[in-house]
């Protein structure tokens, strides 16, 4: 299996289509990226900047270049001698625009009769043979006919065939179709067909039936056969009846091509070992890096702090729990409601599914595989719920029985539940260290010592060696050097205390948690424009629900919100004192952002860069992760350093660049030298301010807490103990003789080093 040393990801879409990423491939590749990564390609939506609702499985989209630009830009990535990984969407396909979608717009039309009523998860009994579509206003809708279309509004929906000849109105023609339209507000409860979480406007299809995943893959696997792509990714595999027997057959379809999932594990878990994929997309790796990076001294301050914005100790687990009962009776009842339609011999059954769901401690489970993890659901929902004992007991044999359709169902919507329910609102009810509120990871763990980051990294090794690393993504909620910075709050817990303290008196929102959340986000942001910080506390402030929400937005709340945002730019108290904490964490977050840099790209793994991130990445959640990004500057900041210049670390971001590119390039051309993973004794007072680690010729060096270790004045005598033998540091081109190293020797200019074992 032909497998990466490094990728780096592209976002291609109408604004960044393919051809215009063959024009990067060039820099890509003198950065010393080895694997170019693709975004979804397939036909999408149109205007889709993302690319995961995709209509026409047949096709390139015409928006991202088509089929040409895609041959284009391939040439020119095996011209500059890199390979391809490609983003593939398996689970869900877009509906928003019925028209656009071939498989949608028969289904609508024919119902059950359907060809492709077989593809997509609907329970036509629930709706009396009719597929609901949340799409009205109003109970009482004005609808048209015309162009042989049903119409409302913009929207367009066919008209079965014989039921509007005899010249009814569009009421009367719109009570013959397979398709009932229904009001929005009764998606959350009385939807009949399964979504990607509780996005109406992307329904799940069925790629366990043979034929809907050869027609859904065929030009998936047509790039595979003619040497286009080298590897997929596999998007949201948890959504699949069956994520096993699928990753099996695409491993068969592809002759057992490099294929990564993305797949979050909880602190833990272990990626299924019996699965056809090479890793997951690095979430986990992710969590690693930030905890190591974070000082466990902060924690009880931070904890008191959190706990008196909350009134009360702020209990994670109980957030857990009341963030994913709050779904599974939410914006996901519909998905509850259809397990109890499964379930006849179980009356009732509705309160205790929903119980076990928001108890449910990992993603979900592949049964047999991961029964342990329903038995301990059970026991939770018990303990929680004596009342619902006696139905538990009831659901337990069916919920654990593998063939059984409702075992199937709850396995796929458990893991909707726990994205929805903490990622999308228990993270952002929480303000403790928000730098933490990240994909796979779970906040509860503060930080982890050098000890144990080296065991995890030696269970990656051993297990998973050629898994993706990240730091960034499309989805994560905080780019990369957002986090590094808010990181070194943790090494500053009292001043943060004081400087939030007065954020809060200048523009009070009556949400604590919520407040330390956007005051820290700004902060690990700034300087960031106004636009940009509205977005986001508007999107953190409806993703809590805590005083509003998307589909009941409080006009009075959001009002003080958008104050709060304002008082950063325009209150001079407010604003002096964001100014004033960021200058105190400023230099703490280059040097963290730098160490979390070094550690992803030579820790065990295929590291990725995500677009633009070789420089800093204080980008916020979508769609603000996905901006566009200055090639050009990155270009000619690579010619400056590959020029000889050793930049300052400073906020243009050039000094990250540089360790990039220079790791990246050793990841490629010294790969011999990344075949161990070994930890290195560091020895003398400044110890545990040091992760140090040779990967079997390549030595990492990088620097933790750095607030503390300037407060000790600095590295004294500590001392790293390198294998014999003659190095270079890749990054300064310092030569380095192996043995012991004092470490003031070696971190003089940056907080860094990757010293690289001279061939002889």
């Amino acid at each position: 299996m032909k497998t990466p040393r490094s990728t780096y990801r592209l976002q291609i879409a109408r604004d960044f289509p393919l051809d215009a990423a063959a024009e990067v491939v060039g820099y890509i590749r003198d950065l010393g990226a080895d694997w170019v990564y693709l975004s979804p390609l397939l036909t999408a939506e149109p205007g889709s900047n993302h690319g995961y609702d995709v209509v026409d499985h047949s096709a390139v989209d015409p928006e991202r270049g088509g089929a040409d630009g895609l041959r284009r830009f391939a040439e020119a990535a095996r011209e500059a001698g890199l390979g391809i990984l490609v983003d593939v969407v398996p689970n869900h396909v877009g509906v928003a625009t019925p028209e656009r979608n071939p498989w949608w717009w028969d289904l609508l039309t024919h119902g059950r009769e359907s060809r492709y009523a077989e593809a997509f998860d609907v329970d036509w009994d629930a709706g009396d043979g009719r597929i609901r579509l949340p799409v009205l206003g109003e109970d009482d809708p004005e609808l048209r006919i015309e162009d042989g279309a049903l119409c409302y509004f913009e929207h367009r929906f066919p008209i079965a065939p014989g039921t509007a000849d005899d010249g009814a109105d569009a009421a009367t023609v719109h009570a013959r179709q397979n398709y009932e339209l229904v009001p929005w507000q009764r998606e959350n409860a009385e939807l009949n067909y399964r979504r990607f979480f509780a996005v109406s406007t992307l329904a799940g299809i069925r790629v366990e039936e043979p034929w809907v995943f050869d027609e859904s893959h065929a030009e998936i696997l047509r790039w595979v056969r003619e040497g286009i792509a080298d590897g997929l990714r596999i998007d949201h595999p948890d959504g699949l009846a069956d994520p096993g027997g699928y990753l099996e057959r695409l491993a068969e379809a592809t002759d057992g091509r490099y294929v990564l999932v993305e797949k979050i594990l909880e602190p833990g878990e272990q990626l299924p070992t019996h699965w056809a994929t090479a890793g997951t997309t690095g979430y986990d790796a992710l969590g690693d890096v930030d905890r190591v990076l974070v000082d466990p001294a902060g924690r009880a301050v931070l904890d008191a702090l959190e706990a008196e914005l909350a009134g009360g100790e702020a209990d994670w687990e109980r957030m857990v729990h009341d963030g994913k009962r709050g779904i599974a009776d939410g914006i996901l009842e519909s998905e509850v409601r259809r397990l109890v339609r499964l379930l006849p011999e179980v009356p009732d059954a509705q309160d205790a599914l929903a119980e076990l769901l928001a108890c449910f401690p990992v993603y979900r489970s592949y049964l047999p595989a991961g029964r342990e993890h329903l038995e301990e659901a059970a026991a939770k929902a018990r303990a929680a719920r004596p009342d619902l004992a006696e139905t538990i007991d009831r659901l337990l044999p069916l919920l654990g029985d593998q063939g059984h359709p409702a075992a199937i169902r709850f396995q796929q919507t458990s893991g909707a539940v726990m994205a929805k329910g903490v990622e999308d609102t228990a993270f952002y009810r929480y303000g403790r260290l928000v730098s933490l509120n990240e994909v796979g990871g779970d906040p509860s763990e503060f930080a982890v010592t050098p000890e144990e980051f080296h065991r995890r990294q030696q269970t990656r090794q051993a297990m998973t060696p050629v898994s993706m690393t990240t730091l960034s993504t499309h989805d994560t909620k905080r780019g990369e050097d957002t986090r590094a910075r808010i990181d070194a709050f943790s090494e500053v817990p009292e001043r943060w205390r004081e400087a939030l303290t007065t954020l809060r008196s200048r523009a009070p929102l009556g949400d604590g948690p919520l407040e330390a959340l956007l005051w820290s986000t700004l902060i690990g942001a700034w300087p960031l424009s106004r636009e940009r910080a509205h977005a986001y506390a508007e999107k953190a402030a409806r993703e809590a629900g805590t005083g509003t929400t998307w589909t009941a937005p409080d006009e009075e709340y959001e009002r003080r919100l958008h104050m709060l945002v304002d008082a950063a730019f325009d209150d001079a108290e407010a604003s002096a004192v964001v100014e004033e904490f960021t200058a105190t964490v400023r230099a703490a977050g280059w040097s963290n952002g730098l160490s979390a840099k070094l550690l992803q790209l030579t820790m065990p793994g295929v590291p990725d860069v995500y677009q633009g991130s070789e420089l800093w990445n204080r980008s916020l959640v979508d769609p603000d992760n996905r901006l566009p990004v200055d090639y050009e500057e990155r270009r000619a900041a690579l010619a400056r350093v590959d020029g000889g210049e050793l930049p300052p670390v400073d906020e243009s971001g050039v000094a990250k660049l540089l360790v990039t590119a220079r790791a990246l390039r050793a990841r490629r051309d010294r790969s011999e030298l990344f075949t161990r993973y070994a930890p290195l004794p560091v020895v003398g007072e400044a110890a545990a301010h040091l992760i140090a680690y040779d990967r079997g010729g390549a030595v990492t060096l990088a620097t933790r807490l750095p607030i503390g270790l300037e407060r000790r004045g600095g590295w004294g005598d500590t001392q790293v103990l390198l294998p014999p033998g003659a190095y270079v540091d890749a990054i300064t081109g310092t030569a380095i003789r192996g043995g012991t190293l004092r470490v003031t020797d070696v971190l003089t200019r940056y907080p860094v080093a990757l010293l690289l074992k001279e061939e002889s």
